[in-house]
This record gives structure tokens, C-alpha cells and sequence, in this order.
């Protein structure tokens, strides 16, 4: 029967193919339709053969809904098939599938006037069960209204009643007995009776007591308004404040000595009561590192309970003196509540002070020098925030918490300082300066410790609060009494760390983009070494090809040639420890932005910070001595005076010298890095690890770009006494970050170029020719040859690492500023020179720029006037000449006098001659 209900369901939903997909085999038995149903009673099938037809099913067709016939009929199949015997079987299959649904229509035909009648029967007896819910609804209803506006009243009017009945017995009785004792109390038994009563009284005051000392740790409206109607009925409401006052100081000993108490016999793990008997500041010492933020967050948490009932204490006072001194106006009554509202305005800061001393003996108590960072900065967020509920509760600033955390935090911060140098001291000496590969929009405020900075909120909030007000912007407003006065703690979140987000400042690989770096740069490279004579030509092979990336070699080509940032997305350059450095920077701003007291020290060591990776970098890659002799102004006045203010305040120079034992000065100083022996600096095929350099002089230029970006949030924690500091260091030691490029690249640029050879080939010219040539010396070619072997050079660096526009424009500006002085010293070796000479040297160096131009559009062309200004001022007169050598300090005396010697015979005499030596002489002695 259950089959057959269901197969009722079905009824017509789907044909028979459909229903092969979806129904179980045996509920494949359909239930035909009308039509099929007239055409099966209409067939003639015999009653006895169509019995016949279903016994011959397979019992294994009425076993259960899960029968698979199927797969059944097909694990019946013969190994060999014949197609005769198959349809034979597919007709029989037909026969018994048509008598089974003949047999299932007239069952349903047989029994469908009896379901129509019981399906009514339903319809009706759920009709009648709807009806009789909404007749109990209405009569629920109408029952509460009745027993609210008439049983409950009057019941409760009788009850008030029958109390006041009572009460009023009570008071004859009262007053009989008062009356008693005053008119016989020369009678020992009535003396003896008010004995007694004064021992009730003294009893009940006592429970009283009892009763006013249990709101100190857990106010109750009802509790204390009990309380002090019975103090008032007594006549003691002054004695009652006093005593309050009392217990909130006992509770506040009680609580934080109970707490402590209960972490030491904890970690103590024995027995022993030897704790019990010493006194708190002795038990906070014995405090295990484990155990200390757990249980600083349960002392304030007890200690916001007691403030907590302090502060509804106040608001209850508050509240019902008003509807007091408004009903009942007595002299009596105002000088009670005059005297309560001054003890309770007074207790806000003994009760505070209280804190203070006790949260104080607990900080001190253990040396927090070798904390974690994290764990250290917890403690800040909770003492923080402890300062924050003074502040509101009694507005007191917390001098006693403040000296007491700046204390511990300056003798922590200096450890940790200490030991974070000399952990970037390590990090620099591994450092292979190889590219961190970050994301092109990589920003600081992306870090985990630059997230506080996005909570714009006043230094003096603690982070825990930031976290509730940023995500319910409708609490900014309250106070923390206003947030916690029913329930919750604002401490409950500190003994939870916060779950860190992934951070997403990575790039999968180096590039963001990796397909269209390989095909921008090998459309660039292509002919970026090829002469300009060439290119028309391989252009025009090329007309036809297929842009790639939207990228086409004409864009390409508009670009400088000087721009290596077609290799690379333009994502910053750093290195591992750079941003090491950066995250390190920002956990002291954290540290600093919790306790303002300690801004400077902080400030001082993020310099100390910047200070080393400076040093650092110039040590490794830009320290030559060759610079004073160059006379090319490589290191600024600004950035000498700051490198040697480095070495002499943070640099540990006595390290290297044997038995010279630790000083106290030493301690705040750091030995000198070494670099890696991984980095190698001389090999010609990296142009000197152009690399290296790029990354460590780029990534010092990133991070001061980070440091220019803090200034201003700097200057906010710093106090105004010392703000100059700031000022100091970012002007005179931030800022010259970016001056470190010219000494750094032009060692590279010194070697990448073959400058002795050029000068040997020049020396083989011959400059006293008596004809204008209209061809320029070979020299030139081999000089312009070296450029492009430079430019090629450049661009294999780049595919490593993006060169910066700025990085390559020094690099140029380099190579072609000790190109011309190159030139003019060669010039200057000249022993015999005649005009055509010098017109040869002008059409060398005419030449030389003119394919120079080409390699690079950095313009103008440094030294051009130096080499152009030399060559030119052979034709100079006596007179001119004189004025020429004291108006040019930029060239040497050699130079100069070689100029000199060879004008001798040709437009200047011997006399003359002598003259200007002379003239060259006096320049050159104050050198001396």
C-alpha cells in the first residue's frame, strides 16, 4: 500500500523515460494516465493469464526500494548475445511491466471513492483544530488582561494593606516601650531591658555593616537602597559614608592581594602558606613571567569592579538626594547629603591613589627586561588602558602608573634596542642584497605593525579601545563606565592576543606581470646595442610583427634609453632587511604610542636604526679613496659631517682592538658590519655588482622615503623640548640618503670603462698637423664602443633587477663626466699642438657627443663646457689667458700649465709665458 501511495504522488509529474532517471526501480512503475487506463480495460486480457503474467515477475522485484533492475537485467545477460532471444525478452519484460499497471489502475479505481471520502473527513477535522486554537488564543489573552488589571492589583493593594496594619501595631508598641523605658528606667528590669535593645540595635548595626561592605565589590540597586534606609531610619547616614569609605579601601586590599596570592600558590604548585603571611609588595615579586599578564589582567579586572561600584555608588546618591531634598526640604537633611556628596567626591582620589599604589608594587615588583615584545606590549595596552579609567573616573592623570611603566619601559626598551642592533648587525652581514619581490602598490600601513596608525585616535587610548570603537562607531562617545556599567570588562580582550591577517605585500614571483617583461625587454634589447646606421634597416624588417601586450617597439622607443624600468614593474626596491628594519620601526612607534613619556628614547633608537642600515650600505659599496682625488664632489659637506657623526656615536671602533675590555660607553654602541663574502664586488661581467649596489642603495632610499612618510606622526609624540632632534635627523641624516648614489655608482662607473686605455691612444696622436682633417681619431670609436658595451651591460643588469631612472641617469652622468675629464687630461698630455690640431680636437669631441646623444637623453651633457672651454681657450690672448687660469679653479695645475706651454711660440712669448706660470704658481700655493 505505501508503494502505491507513492507512485500516487508521482502521478503525471514526468513520462516514463524521464522518471527511469531519477525514481528508484520499483517506483519505475508509473501510474498510467486516463488514457492508458481506458486502453488497458479496454484490452481483453484474461483474469487468469494476466495472474499468471505477475507470478511469473522475479521475487527479487518486491524485495526493496533499493533494488537496482538494471544493473540486475544486465548481469543476466548471456556472455554471447543474440538479438532474436533479447527481443523475445524485451516483450516479455513489456507483458508483465503492462499487467502490473493494469493491476495497479484497478486498485486504484477499486479504492478512490474511499480516499475522497477520508480525504474530506481530513479537510474537515483540520478546519474544526484552527478554529479551536484561535478560540484558546483569545481566551489566553483575555485571561492575562484580567489577572494584570484586576487579581495582581487587587491582590496587591490587600497585601499592602495587611502591611501597613501591621506596621502601624508595630509602632504602638515602639512608642509604648520608648515611653517605658523613659518613664521607669530607674527600674533594674527595665534597665535590664534596654540593655538588651541596645545590644539588638548594635547587632542590627553590625549586619548593616555587613550588608554596606558587600556593595563595594558587587553593587545591587535593591541591596543598597535597603542598606541606607535603614541607616537613615537610624539616624547614621554620615557614619554609614564613613564606613563605606572604609570597606572600599579594605576591599581594594583585600581584592588585589587575593589575586596575587592565588597566581604564586599556583606556580608554586605545593602547599605551603608561607605566602599568606608576607605582604603585597613581597608576594608581586614572587611572580612567575608566565603568569605576570594573566595576572595584571585579573588585578584590573578586580580593581574595575570596585571603581565600577564606587562610580554607581555615586550615581545612586546622585540620583536619590535630588528626590529627596525635593520632597522632604530640612536643614538636617541638606547638611547629611552636603556632607555624603563632599566624602564621595573626595574618596575618587583616595580610592584611586589606592590603585595606583597597588598596580605600582606590582610593576615594579618584577624585572620585564626580557619579556617578548608582544608580551611587553600587552602590558602597556593594559596599564593604558587602567590610565584611561582613572582619567574618567576620578580625571586624574596617573603620575604614579606613569613613572612607574616609564621606568620599566626604558630599562626594557634598552635591552631590547640592544639586542635588535645587534640583530641587524647579523641581518646586514648575511644579506646578499638580493630584491625582496614585493607588490607594486606595497605600502607600510599594509604591515601588521603599522596597523595602529589607520585607528585615528589620541595616543593616550590604549589599542584594545580602538579595536571597539573602530568597529562600533555608535560607542565613540561613551565613557567606559557608560559601556561596562551593566556588564562585560573593558580588560577582557587584553588576555587575548589578536589574530594577526594575512598579510598580502608579496608578489607571487618577481615580476607582477612576468610575460609582458620578457617581451617589453626583448623588444627593447634588441637593438638597444646596434648602431643608429643600423636600426633604419632592422626597423624595417621588422614592420608587420604583431605588437605584443599592446606594447608596440614605437612606445618602446619614445621611452629614455637611459629608462632600465621596462624590465620591471615599477614595485619598490628592498631587501629582506630593509623590511626587517621597517617592521622593526613600526613596534617602536607601537611602544611609543601607548607611553608618550618614553617618546624621545624611542624616537633616539629609530634613529640609531636608520643610522646603521645607512652606515651600513656605505661601507659596503661606497668607501673609496679614491673620491678626493676624482674632484668630481662625491661626498657632500652634509653627508660627510653625518657619516662621521655615525662612526664616532654609534660605531664600536675599539672592537678590532685586542684586550681593550668593555666600557660603559661601548654598550650603546654596535661593531661595524662586515659584508658577505657571497657579495662579490670586482667581477667585470656584473659591472662590480651593479646589482648589489642598485638594491642596497635603492632600498636605503625606500626606507627613507618610508621615514619621511612618519614624520609627521613623529612630530605629534615628540616632546616640544625636543622636536629640534627630529628636525636634526631628518634634515641631516634622512635626507642625505639619496646623496649615497653618487659615491656608490661611481666606483662602477670608474671601472666599466677603460679610461687608461683611451689615454694611451690619444698620446699616440699626432696633434701638430698642418692640415684640417676632415676624419676624427680612432679613439673616439674605441671610447663610444666602451658606451655601448656599457649600455648593453646596463640593460643585463636590469633584467635582474629594475634600474631606477635616477640610478641610471648617475651612472651616465658618471661615466661621461670622467669620459671628458678623460679627455681633457689626455688633451692636456699634448706636447705639440698647432690649430688644425686643436680644430681635430674639436671634431673629436663633436663626434664623440654627437653618437653619445644617441645612447642616452640625459641632457645636458655633464662636462661638456669643461672639454669645450679647454679646447678653446688655445686661442686665448695673453691677457685672456691670464684672466682664464684665476677665473678656472676646475682644472688642475698640470692642465693648466700644459695650456701654457703649448700656446708657447704660436701667439704667446716667453716673457708671457713666464707670466702665467707665475700667475699658475700663486693659485696653487695656498694649496699647500
Amino acid at each position: 500500500m505505501q508503494k502505491i501511495k507513492s507512485l500516487m504522488t508521482r502521478q503525471g509529474l514526468k513520462s516514463p523515460q524521464e522518471s527511469m532517471a531519477d525514481l528508484s526501480p520499483v517506483e519505475n512503475l508509473r501510474i498510467p494516465s486516463k488514457e492508458e487506463l481506458r486502453e488497458l480495460r479496454e484490452q481483453p486480457i484474461d483474469p487468469l493469464a494476466e495472474q499468471e503474467i505477475i507470478d511469473s515477475i522475479e521475487e527479487i522485484y518486491f524485495s526493496n526500494d533499493s533494488f537496482d533492475m538494471v544493473q540486475h537485467e544486465l548481469e543476466k545477460l548471456p556472455p554471447e548475445l543474440n538479438l532474436k532471444e533479447l527481443e523475445e525478452y524485451r516483450d516479455k519484460l513489456k507483458r508483465q511491466q503492462a499487467a502490473v499497471s493494469k493491476k495497479v489502475a484497478d486498485l486504484i479505481l477499486e479504492k478512490q471513492p474511499s480516499y475522497v471520502k477520508e480525504l474530506e473527513r481530513v479537510t474537515a477535522l483540520q478546519t474544526n483544530l484552527q478554529l479551536a486554537a484561535v478560540i484558546c488564543t483569545n481566551a489566553r489573552r483575555q485571561l492575562s488582561v484580567a489577572k494584570e488589571g484586576f487579581t495582581e492589583a487587587s491582590l496587591g493593594l490587600l497585601a499592602n494593606q495587611r502591611r501597613r496594619q501591621l506596621l502601624t501595631v508595630k509602632c504602638v508598641f515602639f512608642f509604648f516601650i520608648t515611653s517605658l523605658l523613659l518613664t521607669f528606667k530607674h527600674y533594674s528590669c527595665i534597665s535590664e531591658l534596654n540593655s538588651k535593645l541596645q545590644d539588638t540595635l548594635e547587632q542590627i548595626e553590625e549586619q548593616l555593616d555587613v550588608a554596606l561592605s558587600k556593595t563595594c565589590k558587587h553593587f545591587d540597586v535593591s541591596h543598597y537602597t535597603k542598606v541606607q534606609m535603614a541607616y537613615t531610619l537610624l539616624g547614621k547616614t554620615q557614619t554609614a559614608m564613613d564606613q563605606l569609605h572604609m570597606h572600599f579601601t579594605q576591599a581594594i586590599h583585600n581584592t588585589v592581594f587575593q589575586v596575587v596570592l592565588g597566581y604564586v600558590e599556583l606556580c608554586a604548585g605545593n602547599a605551603d602558606t608561607k605566602f599568606q603571611k608576607m605582604q603585597y609588595k613581597d608576594l608581586c615579586t614572587h611572580i612567575t613571567l608566565d603568569s605576570y599578564i594573566p595576572c595584571l589582567t585579573d588585578l584590573c579586572k578586580a580593581l574595575w569592579e570596585v571603581m565600577l561600584s564606587y562610580h554607581r555608588t555615586m550615581q545612586w546618591h546622585e540620583k536619590h538626594d535630588k528626590q529627596e531634598i525635593t520632597a522632604y526640604k530640612s536643614d538636617e537633611l541638606l547638611v547629611d547629603r552636603s556632607y555624603v556628596k563632599k566624602k564621595l567626591e573626595h574618596g575618587l582620589t583616595r580610592i584611586w591613589q589606592d590603585v595606583q599604589l597597588k598596580v605600582k608594587a606590582y610593576i615594579l615588583g618584577t624585572d620585564m627586561s626580557n619579556f617578548k615584545y608582544d608580551d611587553f606590549i600587552v602590558v602597556l595596552d593594559v596599564i593604558s588602558r587602567l590610565m584611561q579609567v582613572g582619567e574618567e573616573f576620578c580625571g586624574s592623570k596617573s603620575e604614579v602608573l606613569q613613572e612607574s611603566i616609564k621606568r620599566q619601559s626604558i630599562n626594557y626598551f634598552k635591552n631590547y634596542h640592544r639586542a635588535r642592533l645587534e640583530e641587524l648587525r647579523m641581518f646586514l652581514e648575511n644579506e646578499t642584497w638580493e630584491l625582496c619581490p614585493v607588490k607594486s602598490n606595497f605600502n607600510i600601513a599594509q604591515l601588521h605593525e603599522f596597523k595602529f596608525m589607520g585607528q585615528c585616535r589620541s595616543p593616550s587610548v590604549s589599542p584594545s579601545r580602538q579595536t571597539v570603537t573602530s568597529t562600533s562607531p555608535a560607542q565613540e562617545e561613551l565613557s567606559l563606565f557608560q559601556q561596562y556599567i551593566q556588564e562585560g570588562n573593558p580588560f577582557e580582550m587584553h588576555i587575548e592576543h589578536k589574530d594577526e591577517e594575512t598579510e598580502d605585500v608579496l608578489a607571487s614571483n618577481g615580476y607582477e606581470s612576468d610575460e609582458l617583461e620578457k617581451s617589453v625587454y626583448q623588444d627593447y634589447d634588441s637593438d638597444s646595442d646596434v648602431p643608429e646606421e643600423l636600426k633604419q634597416d632592422y626597423v624595417d624588417e621588422q614592420t608587420g610583427d604583431v605588437p605584443v601586450k599592446s606594447v608596440s617597439r614605437e612606445t618602446i622607443r619614445s621611452r629614455k634609453k637611459s629608462d632600465y624600468n621596462l624590465s620591471k614593474s615599477n614595485a619598490p626596491i628592498l631587501t629582506n632587511t630593509t623590511l626587517n628594519v621597517i617592521r622593526l620601526v613600526g613596534k617602536y612607534m607601537q611602544m611609543m604610542n601607548i607611553l608618550k613619556p618614553i617618546a624621545f628614547d624611542v624616537i633616539h633608537c629609530v634613529s640609531q636604526l636608520f643610522d646603521y642600515y645607512l652606515y651600513a650600505v656605505y661601507t659596503f659599496f661606497g668607501r673609496n679613496d679614491m673620491y678626493e682625488s676624482s674632484g668630481l664632489g662625491l661626498i657632500s659637506s652634509r653627508l660627510r659631517t653625518t657619516l662621521n657623526r655615525i662612526q664616532e656615536s654609534l660605531i664600536d671602533m675599539v672592537c678590532f682592538i685586542p684586550f681593550h675590555g668593555p666600557t660603559e660607553d661601548r654598550k650603546e654602541k654596535v661593531p661595524s658590519p662586515h659584508l658577505s663574502q657571497l657579495v662579490v664586488l670586482t667581477n667585470s661581467g656584473t659591472l662590480y655588482g651593479l646589482a648589489q649596489r642598485v638594491v642596497a642603495t635603492e632600498s636605503l632610499v625606500f626606507l627613507a622615503e618610508q621615514f619621511e612618510s612618519l614624520q609627521s606622526h613623529l612630530d605629534t609624540m615628540m616632546p616640544a623640548a625636543k622636536k629640534p632632534f627630529l628636525q636634526q635627523f631628518y634634515s641631516q641624516t634622512v635626507s642625505t640618503a639619496s646623496e649615497l648614489r653618487k659615491p656608490i655608482y661611481w666606483i662602477v662607473a670608474a671601472k666599466a670603462i677603460d679610461y687608461e686605455q683611451m689615454l694611451l691612444m690619444m698620446a699616440g696622436v699626432k696633434w701638430d698637423i698642418r692640415e684640417i682633417m676632415s676624419q676624427h681619431n680612432v679613439y673616439v670609436d674605441v671610447l663610444l664602443k666602451e658606451f655601448e658595451q656599457f649600455n648593453t651591460r646596463l640593460g643585463d643588469v636590469s633584467r635582474h633587477v629594475r634600474i631606477p631612472l635616477p640610478v641610471s641617469n648617475v651612472l651616465w652622468e658618471h661615466c661621461i663626466r670622467l669620459a671628458n675629464r678623460t679627455l681633457v687630461e689626455g688633451y692636456a698630455n699634448v706636447k705639440k699642438c698647432s690649430n688644425e690640431g686643436r680644430a681635430l680636437m674639436q671634431l673629436d669631441f663633436q663626434q664623440f657627443l654627437m653618437k653619445l646623444e644617441k645612447l642616452t637623453d640625459l641632457r645636458p651633457i655633464p662636462d661638456k663646457e669643461f672639454v669645450e672651454t679647454y679646447i678653446k681657450a688655445y686661442y686665448l690672448t695673453e691677457n685672456d689667458m691670464e684672466q682664464f687660469i684665476k677665473n678656472h679653479r676646475e682644472y688642475s695645475m698640470k692642465q693648466l700649465a700644459n695650456l701654457v706651454n703649448v700656446c708657447l711660440g704660436s701667439h704667446i712669448n716667453k716673457k708671457a709665458r713666464q707670466k702665467l706660470l707665475a700667475a699658475i704658481d700663486d693659485i696653487d700655493r695656498p694649496k699647500r
